[in-house]
């Protein structure tokens, strides 16, 4: 997509579509009968249970959710896994699936995983919308929950393709160690959140604006230097 047809496009999708935190239990319900769709029904990575798609990491993680704005209907879902939402001690599942030494170098407080990035396929059909602004949505969403939990670096699993699409907005993480086996090819990456938004404000800043909501989503935060 061009400059030119990038802004109205973004506008248009930002007019119809709104950006939620899942942050009642209406809409964590919301999360999981959507992740249901996706990674039961359509993805059959888990295992279908009354409707819904949820996990022990769930306790100590940020939701948001994409939803049609004329009906309420949600269209995609993201969450970060923030160990400092826990309780007490708590592993990322990246730490399980492929060792804690490939995260060692992060700051585990400031760090969250990127998890369960889903848009149901379904939906999108039925919406007409191109997937890879919905997908922009998401993001904008992962960078709101960032500026909220005060994080400095993101780690994920992710597909491979997912990670073509991304770059193809600018949005670019670095891989650290090989691939891993899990519900097919994965590969581990992390990003410094400054530097990844960083990047996307050089190469591609009208998206840089949209997913930022012009630098008022996620500040760097300050350095803190004793006297």
């Amino acid at each position: 997509m061009n400059p030119e047809s990038m802004a109205p496009a973004i506008r248009a999708v930002a007019e119809r579509f709104e950006l939620v935190f899942a942050d009642s239990p209406k809409l964590i319900d919301d999360v999981h009968r959507l992740r249901y769709q996706v990674y039961c029904l359509e993805r059959g990575f888990e295992p279908a249970r009354d409707g819904r798609e949820s996990d022990p990491a769930d306790a100590f993680s940020a939701h948001v959710l994409v939803r049609d704005r004329a009906n309420g209907r949600p269209v995609g879902t993201v969450r970060l896994i923030a160990p400092a939402l826990a309780r007490g001690a708590a592993r990322m599942p990246v730490c399980e699936i492929a060792g804690g030494e490939t995260w060692h170098h992060l700051p585990y407080a400031e760090t969250a995983e990127i998890s369960r990035f889903a848009l149901s396929k379904r939906v999108r059909a039925e919406s007409g919308v191109s997937d890879s602004l919905l997908r922009l949505l998401l993001m904008r969403g992962i960078v709101a929950l960032s500026g909220r939990l005060g994080l400095t670096h993101w780690c994920a699993l992710m597909e491979p393709c997912l990670l073509r699409l991304l770059r193809a907005s600018g949005i670019r993480f670095q891989p650290v160690g090989a691939p891993v086996d899990h519900h097919g090819l994965r590969q581990p990456v992390v990003g410094v959140i400054a530097e990844v938004l960083g990047r996307i404000a050089h190469e591609k800043p009208l998206i840089w604006d949209f997913i930022t909501h012009g630098g008022t989503l996620w500040q760097e935060p300050a350095l803190n230097i004793a006297a």
